[in-house]
């Protein structure tokens, strides 16, 4: 008897995927970025997984889950946008994103691809003499793995410092040189658990939140079929509360 997991667990295929397209890479890759982002999942109730879907990922941010479900739209996957509200005197959101059961090896195969290209192409760096349109992939990807940490992992602010906590060792790596490609220096510090990657108040601060912004919509070069939300769902009424602010990855 097979086991489904109750939810989305990170994609990885065997074999290498193929190489894809440099506006398809820097939205597989921010995606691949927001799933590593988001710790361990809640058990679902068994009567909470329809039976279409195999499984969902899980965000306690709407624009987390907005974002993420506008990335997978751009990459004509299909999802199906949920919200559950908890809690008793502090009410709270969290929003499940499925992805159809007929859309999961797409869904696979495009996540892995994003993250282990877009991951090879930050970390490796432009090389000298590299063209412009390279040069400007490797901040956009730098861009796309700092605003996914701000919306989905677990904030560390304090008055000297921004940070985000992560359990994915391999995204704090990538982070540090995201930062890096941003001009801004950044301290990665192990906890118990999990990795605080943090930049210095000030200058560098808006930096990087400057760089995180969400970009406007695309324009003519924008890749067919990103115009239309296939297969989305409108999210299911609100709760009086608000969201966390993140949830601590440790």
């Amino acid at each position: 008897m097979t086991h489904e997991p109750a939810l989305l667990d990170r994609p990885h295929t065997p074999t290498t995927p193929s190489p894809l397209g440099w506006l398809t890479l820097g939205d597989a890759f921010e995606a691949a970025c927001l799933l590593r982002c988001t710790p361990p999942p809640t058990p679902a109730r068994p009567s909470a997984v329809r039976a279409e879907h195999t499984a969902g990922v899980e965000f306690n941010r709407e624009d987390a889950a907005q974002r993420m479900r506008q990335l997978l739209n751009r990459l004509d996957i299909p999802v199906t946008h949920e919200v559950a509200v908890g809690g008793l005197r502090r009410r709270y959101e969290l929003h499940r994103l499925w992805v159809p059961r007929e859309h999961q090896g797409a869904y696979t195969r495009m996540l892995d691809a994003g993250w282990w290209q877009g991951r090879r192409e930050l970390l490796g760096g432009p090389l000298p003499g590299a063209s412009p349109a390279r040069r400007r992939l490797v901040t956009r990807l730098a861009e796309a793995a700092w605003r996914s940490a701000l919306l989905a992992a677990g904030r560390h602010v304090r008055r000297h410092i921004l940070g985000v906590r992560l359990t994915d060792r391999e995204l704090a790596a990538v982070l540090i040189r995201g930062a890096a490609v941003l001009d801004v220096p950044a301290r990665l510090r192990p906890g118990t658990g999990c990795f605080l990657v943090s930049v210095a108040d000030g200058p560098d601060r808006q930096r990087i939140l400057r760089s995180a912004a969400l970009e406007p919509a695309r324009g003519p070069m924008a890749e067919p079929g990103t115009a239309t939300a296939r297969g989305v769902t409108p999210a299911s009424a609100r709760g009086a509360g608000v969201a966390p602010a993140g949830r601590a990855a440790c």
